[in-house]
């Protein structure tokens, strides 16, 4: 969610034009949102992402991927 809005704010900010101007654009918003969740890991010890609360994809959607695989 992070990434999604800093991504939103630099678009208005920069106001990107064509997909090479985008991309970048949505790797800087990447970029906010993997330095934030580094920077929470660091400060609470723990990780973000764990095997606690990690969720599997749904039955439904596996099986909507593995259609296209066939």
């Amino acid at each position: 969610m992070l990434g999604e809005a800093s991504t939103t704010a630099i678009v208005k900010t920069k106001n990107p034009k064509g997909f090479i101007e985008n991309k970048k654009v949505a790797k800087q918003g990447g970029s906010v949102a993997g330095k934030a969740r580094l920077d929470l890991e660091t400060k609470t010890g723990k990780k973000v992402v764990s095997a606690e609360n990690y969720l599997p994809a749904s039955k439904k959607k596996n099986n909507q991927l593995n259609k296209g695989e066939n």
